[in-house]
């Protein structure tokens, strides 16, 4: 299920071949094999890995085509200038990819491999996919963790994604299935989700989450409350748990600006409102990953979602780099 990144992936405007402060991501990107990776930092070091896969979405009966997001994103990515200290280490560690419907292997091995980079104090960004690569991210945290500490997720999502399961899980069932796993070892699901849509959730999803102890905040709460007021109640969530693991379904994002997801959303957040809840969010130190989910490159128009995403991406690594200067 694992393969390296291809290289032309990461290429692009060269503008200097020897002038740092003209580099671009392309020209930074160390291209590695997470399976034999061995080295351990101690300062900021950043892991994109991929997750290929569509087989949630598909279970789900949502519009399938994020396996190809996290290479497409790569590529919209490779131009962004370098504006970071020359002591920031970029790695690229390949994709994981569910091309035999065995999806619950898949989000396995995803796990080992975000467990993997944790381990070695390097910032695991993955990038979907559809959100059951949330299942595998939460995975490879709880590992690294080893339950001595409590994890928070902290969702940006039109959907709770808390769906039952008995059947098939799915992108629909992730927080649902990680909630059940917390209590049959009597802890409870620490869930919050940013950019709720009322017309995207049944009235048994919300009573679901209610049931679950989950946190929510609407969409419709962002702007009338203010993002200063959201960030508020989002740090008091990060302060209640040890550590976080932050995740973006792109559905959460209005689809005048993001018409490539699975379910599009005409009443979702405009970008400048997530990217400043986003960076709040990722200046807590206690925010240990993240990922990126449900960018569909075959119902793109223009690439406009996979820039958009590929953007969201490049403010992520600014923040940890702001972060680690602090």
């Amino acid at each position: 299920m694992y393969t390296v990144t291809d290289e032309k992936c990461w290429t692009g405007r060269i503008d200097s071949e020897t002038e740092v402060n003209m580099f671009r991501l392309h020209q930074i990107v160390r291209i590695e094999d997470v399976l034999s990776f061995n080295v351990k930092h101690k300062g900021m070091a950043i892991g994109l890995i991929g997750f290929r896969c569509d087989e949630g979405v598909r279970r789900n009966k949502g519009r399938v085509g994020a396996y190809k997001a996290p290479d497409a994103i790569r590529e919209a990515l490779a131009s962004f200038p370098w504006h970071f200290d020359d002591s920031v280490v970029l790695y690229d560690f390949g994709n994981v990819s569910c091309d035999d419907k065995e999806l619950e292997a898949a989000q396995d091995e995803l796990g080992e491999a975000v467990k993997k980079m944790l381990d070695a104090n390097i910032f695991p960004i993955i990038i979907g996919g559809g959100h059951e690569v949330a299942y595998g991210h939460y995975v490879g945290e709880k590992r690294h963790l080893k339950n001595q500490k409590s994890i928070g997720i902290l969702n940006f999502d039109a959907h709770f994604d808390m769906r039952p399961y008995d059947q098939t899980v799915s992108s629909g069932t992730m927080f649902r299935q990680i909630g059940d796993e917390l209590a049959a070892e009597n802890k409870p699901l620490r869930y919050m989700c940013v950019g709720i849509q009322k017309s995207g959730n049944t009235k048994h999803l919300f009573a679901t989450a209610e049931q679950y102890g989950c946190e929510y905040i609407r969409e419709d709460e962002i702007y009338s409350f203010g993002p200063e007021h959201i960030i508020e109640r989002i740090q008091a969530f990060m302060d209640a748990n040890e550590a976080v693991m932050l995740t973006l379904c792109s559905d959460v994002l209005d689809a005048s600006w993001a018409p490539g997801v699975s379910a599009p959303q005409p009443f979702g957040l405009e970008p400048k409102i997530l990217r400043r809840l986003m960076k709040a969010a990722i200046q807590n130190r206690k925010v240990t990953s993240f990922d990126i989910a449900e960018i569909n490159p075959e119902l793109d128009e223009d690439g406009r979602t996979v820039k958009l995403a590929a953007s969201l991406l490049y403010e992520v690594i600014e923040s940890l780099c702001q972060r680690e200067e602090e």
